[in-house]
């Protein structure tokens, strides 16, 4: 069976943690900042953790 390849879009959003959480950006934080109060945008620049059954896909995506 051949080697997997890493699906490089996945690769360059998602970061694996040493303990094997994925971590990604949130949506809504690139433009219209203006009428976004200042607790959203500092939830918004935090990073989520992906998890669930998207989390095996990734996990898939990435080659882990």
């Amino acid at each position: 069976m051949p080697k997997l390849k890493t699906h490089k879009g996945t690769s360059k959003r998602i970061k694996q943690t040493r303990t094997g959480k994925l971590l990604r950006r949130r949506a809504f934080g690139g433009h219209m900042l203006a009428k976004k109060t200042a607790s959203r945008k500092r939830a918004i620049s935090k990073s989520a953790t992906v998890s669930g059954s998207i989390a095996k896909n990734v996990k898939r995506a990435l080659g882990v």
